[in-house]
């Protein structure tokens, strides 16, 4: 019932948001860790694509294809946001140095800014979801 609402809905995806941006600074933080080790590859985090592919395709959207027979494939399957979880993968396409570790400081320090300003907004953005319900319940 609570995640039907906007309001619950909201608090979800930000609270799954905010745990995928820790995992990313953790695995930015393993790439640095390792920037010195041969063949090393680093890791990133693959989140944001897919749940806005599953947001998209919530099942709100388009003609619903009638299906006369319980084996026929729906033209419409749609993807449960809930269900969306964060997919680590290796990067093995780029080298940048010659001892085949692929991990550039400057890139991985611009990321985890990156990644910590992303959490900095989100946690703004359920103080700001949480202030208009107490507004709301003053009144």
């Amino acid at each position: 019932m609570f995640l039907e609402s906007s309001f619950g809905r909201t608090l979800d995806i930000l609270h799954r948001s905010m745990d995928v941006s820790m995992l990313r600074q953790d695995v930015i933080a393993d790439n640095i860790a390792n920037a010195d080790t041969p063949n090393f590859k680093r890791s990133f985090i693959n989140f944001e694509s897919q749940l806005q592919s599953a947001l998209e395709n919530d099942g709100s959207r388009g003609p619903q294809a009638a299906m006369t027979h319980e084996r026929h494939i729906p033209f419409h399957q749609p993807i449960d946001y809930r269900s969306v979880r964060p997919n680590r993968q290796l990067d093995y396409l780029t080298t940048a140095d010659n001892n085949g570790n692929n991990v550039d400081i400057e890139e991985e320090s611009m990321n985890f800014l990156n990644s910590q300003l992303l959490y900095t907004l989100m946690t703004d953005s359920v103080t700001r979801q949480f202030s208009r319900v107490n507004l709301v319940l003053r009144r």
